[in-house]
């Protein structure tokens, strides 16, 4: 196909904005970055009862915090606004009765009270009701009723739909980008239906179809669970005399869960303890709240990450990737036929790797919030080499305070395992010893500072191990932390002083 690559994400605003939609969102604008084309925001709001208040801004807001850039659509505007179906439901209406005129659809005034009833009536029978060319001709449909009665009913207000007129019995050829060619028999599929009179709205499948094709979409990337919907797809564009300009189609897989069986869902989050949406949720009707990434504290960048290899292989063996990489990789034949099992583990890895590459001042800037909140005052330059000391250690920037605390605050609580292991025998003189060749090093410099503790060991024929856990007792309270130099020379000589002193002081040494 060789026109301007044009796609489009187009969730419903049914509620939060599930990661599996991220994706999709994703998918779509890699393919159209790679390609040189557009990416196109719609928002599908047809589905009246299902619209929840806040999901529209939800979505615009978790585009915008995962990095997606949209060139058109809600929020941005073009040449093909509006991009609210709900605020183009004029349009759709000329192009349901333009198929009832060519005869691809007919209208149907069957009350659900009626449906249900004939459904009841196959299930007595053992038999499964589908409204397809076995029983249109039969019921209270257009193609039953004479003109007349059909303009009656029309005229009067009673309800109908548009269905489509599903072919008998003729074979449907697709392709997909993806999956490759797709063959299914018309006869197994029902009369869908395309417009309702009730709400003045088209359903999802004509209305989608009517906005691809003036939104001049070129390519359809979206989740697997529309790839029943294919063959009505392919012959709505043939019924409207589009196929010349009919976008190429890509169903992406699922998102498994953890355990691989099954489409990964929020209870799978709740039950397991991790996210399943970008962003916190509040519902404005049952005041349900939902974990998202950002609030748990997940880079954008890690979680783009993470979301891109699920379903999509570079490859190679390279796992890291900015979204410059991701867009000069992606390709859609690199995508999986069968569903992608959702990690939890491995998506802190992604969220660590990223903290490991952050340079101090950007860490600086992350770190300060929290230390404000321990009301700790210092300046970026400490905040950022702080946490670059610790951020090796680090899965997400909440981890920094537990990790690097005692750089700031004295410890008034010894962990118990190590008191019992270093605070006896001949530990304390030692530490009481060590007090005083620090006392007497005016240059407390790292490098000075390990080279005449290191040789006073040496000529003392202490124990490293046992002199330098005995000091990180006193000076962060517990068998954790970074290099003990890093320490020594991060809290000054006169910290360190008063640590030794407050260990001796105030824990009796064990016999």
């Amino acid at each position: 196909m060789n026109r301007p690559v044009r796609v489009r994400f187009a969730p419903s605003p049914t509620g939060p904005l599930h990661i599996g939609g991220v994706r999709t969102a994703l998918y779509n604008y890699l393919f159209a970055r790679h390609n040189g084309g557009k990416m196109i925001l719609r928002i599908e709001d047809t589905d009246s009862q299902r619209f929840v208040p806040g999901a529209e801004d939800y979505i615009i807001e978790s585009l915008k915090w995962c990095g997606i850039e949209i060139d058109e659509g809600v929020g941005v505007g073009g040449p093909h606004a509006p991009y609210r179906q709900s605020e183009r439901r004029e349009i759709y209406l000329k192009y349901a009765l333009q198929l009832v005129d060519a005869g691809w659809a007919y209208y149907a005034f069957d009350t659900p009270e009626e449906l249900d009833a004939i459904r009841k009536e196959y299930e007595a029978e053992g038999k499964t009701f589908a409204y397809n060319f076995e029983v249109r001709g039969k019921l209270a449909t257009s193609l039953a009723l004479s003109a007349d009665e059909v303009r009656t009913r029309i005229d009067r207000g009673d309800q109908w739909v548009i269905r489509f007129k599903m072919p008998e019995n003729e074979t449907v050829e697709m392709h997909d980008l993806i999956r490759g060619d797709v063959a299914v028999n018309t006869s197994t599929l029902d009369d869908k239906v395309l417009y309702k009179s009730a709400d003045a709205l088209p359903t999802y499948h004509l209305a989608n179809i009517v906005d691809d094709r003036l939104m001049e979409v070129s390519h359809v990337i979206r989740g697997e669970e529309w790839l029943p919907s294919l063959p009505l797809h392919y012959l709505l564009y043939r019924a409207f005399g589009w196929t010349d300009v009919q976008p190429e189609f890509a169903h992406l897989p699922l998102l498994l869960k953890p355990t691989g069986g099954g489409k990964l869902s929020k209870r799978d989050g709740d039950k397991m303890g991790f996210p399943v949406f970008p962003l916190y949720w509040v519902s404005p009707t049952t005041g349900e709240t939902a974990h998202g990434y950002r609030e748990d504290g997940y880079f954008p960048e890690a979680f783009i990450n993470m979301l891109a290899l699920l379903g999509w292989n570079p490859g190679t063996e390279q796992e890291i990737f900015s979204m410059q990489e991701l867009i000069d990789a992606f390709s859609l034949d690199r995508v999986s036929k069968s569903g992608a099992r959702f990690q939890p583990d491995k998506a802190k890895w992604f969220n660590a790797q990223y903290m490991h590459r952050k340079s101090d001042a950007e860490l600086a800037a992350l770190y300060q919030p929290v230390l404000r909140e321990h009301g700790i005052d210092v300046s970026d330059e400490i905040a950022g080499r702080v946490a670059g000391i610790m951020k090796e250690r680090a899965t997400f920037i909440g981890d920094f305070w537990d990790l690097t605390s005692f750089f700031f605050v004295a410890p008034t609580e010894y962990d118990e395992k190590q008191t019992k292991k270093y605070w006896k025998g001949q530990n304390p003189a030692i530490l009481a010893e060590l007090r005083e060749v620090l006392a007497g090093i005016d240059d407390f410099s790292l490098e000075n500072t390990e080279r005449i503790v290191h040789a006073w060991i040496e000529e003392k024929g202490y124990g490293m191990g046992q002199v330098m856990n005995t000091l990180r007792l006193a000076l962060v309270g517990a068998g954790k932390g970074p290099g003990m130099y890093d320490v020594t020379s991060f809290i000054g000589r006169e910290e360190c002083l008063r640590r030794i002193d407050a260990l001796i002081a105030n824990v009796k040494p064990l016999e």
